[in-house]
């Protein structure tokens, strides 16, 4: 096309927030011969005040095009468009005037992400305005001077429901979940059955649907199949559930998460760059979430130092995942395998066992094995 795309421009101190974008034939263009784009770090579960908005769009009026985009992908406020010569004026006002930072962009860490959480939500099983702040503020230097392999992304789901949708776009997704039993109110149940509450919180009323069959409906689509109506009561077998809330959303009146909450570490989610897109993979199964968040920094510093190491050049972390052997990302964490890493016997079988591991080693005398193992 007629523009180019990145290129070495920023502000004072910073390597990211600011994307450089030029026109080719500024001679015929000169009020796009520039054109950067502003990524502004948006404030947690993005509230805003409606004077910090009118501040933000004043800025933008003034100092650069006026287009905004709410929200990219990441997450950041987008400010398209402005020359060269005012980006030290914008990011001056945003962080003296309006106690605001710019984003990440280039192989740093991108901005992160989370959804409302505790602040809006019932099924919030951590706070994830809290944590996403908290990590925001700790990993500073890590968001704005690139030195990464690529891009990196954090996003906090509160919930299996997934907001920010972490597991398809993150390369470390924080998903909350619970560990005991899912709460279940039978008389709840029996007025979902009965018709005297309207399934999904009346979200399909408008459609002939008929009336609402939990056999059908619920218990048929159970992914693991760990639930059954026996009398009238409705029965769940947690230890095979997999969270995968359909039944909780279906009817909210009757079943709630559980008590015992905190979050599951995911890696290794993006889109298609070199590899074709991914979901992320389980790496802890569960983490309770409590200040200072000491347990979840140290996993993620040791991926980093991993993926610092081996990454190549343009290379997420599910790529290097991919090529390196989950097994060793285990081993760099310090995770030992466990069954919550396996989605069903020999599924994704990517332990295998090294010969100091194994008493003995890999030689063995034939005559000892036929003593145990007679034909």
């Amino acid at each position: 096309t007629h523009w180019k795309h990145g290129g070495i421009v920023g502000v004072f101190g910073y390597g990211g927030g600011v994307i450089g974008r030029y026109c080719d034939q500024p001679d015929k263009f000169p009020g796009v011969a520039h054109f950067h784009t502003v990524r502004v770090n948006q404030p947690a579960g993005k509230y805003y005040t409606t004077e910090y908005l009118r501040q933000l769009c004043d800025l933008w009026d003034f100092r650069g095009s006026g287009l905004t985009n709410m929200h990219g992908s990441t997450g950041d406020i987008v400010l398209l468009g402005t020359r060269t010569e005012q980006l030290e004026e914008i990011f001056g006002v945003l962080t003296h005037e309006m106690n605001q930072d710019l984003g990440g962009s280039g192989s740093n860490l991108r901005t992160p992400a989370c959804c409302l959480g505790e602040s809006r939500c019932e099924f919030a099983c951590y706070d994830t305005q809290e944590l996403c702040y908290q990590l925001t503020m700790e990993y500073q230097d890590e968001l704005h001077r690139p030195a990464f392999p690529y891009k990196f992304k954090f996003k906090f789901d509160g919930c299996p429901n997934g907001c920010v949708a972490s597991i398809a776009r993150s390369d470390m997704s924080f998903i909350g979940t619970w560990r005991d039993e899912i709460r279940i109110d039978q008389e709840a149940v029996a007025a979902y059955i009965g018709g005297e509450l309207k399934p999904n919180a009346g979200a399909h009323a408008d459609g002939e649907w008929g009336p609402f069959d939990i056999q059908k409906e619920v218990i048929d689509l159970c992914p693991s199949q760990c639930m059954s109506l026996e009398d009238g009561k409705l029965v769940i077998d947690n230890k095979e559930c997999v969270r995968c809330m359909h039944c909780i959303n279906t009817m909210p009146r009757a079943l709630r998460i559980g008590n015992d909450r905190g979050l599951s570490i995911l890696v290794g989610a993006k889109a298609p760059i070199l590899d074709g897109a991914q979901m992320s993979s389980l790496l802890v199964p569960f983490i309770k979430v409590e200040p200072p968040y000491d347990e979840i920094k140290e996993v993620i510093e040791n991926v980093w130092d991993w993926w610092m190491e081996e990454g190549k050049n343009r290379e997420r972390l599910g790529e290097t995942i991919k090529r390196l052997s989950f097994q060793k990302l285990l081993e760099v964490t310090g995770i030992k395998p466990m069954p919550q890493h396996v989605q069903e016997p020999r599924h994704n079988p990517y332990i295998f066992w090294k010969e100091e591991e194994v008493p003995g080693g890999w030689q063995r005398d034939i005559k000892e094995f036929r003593k145990l193992h007679q034909r």
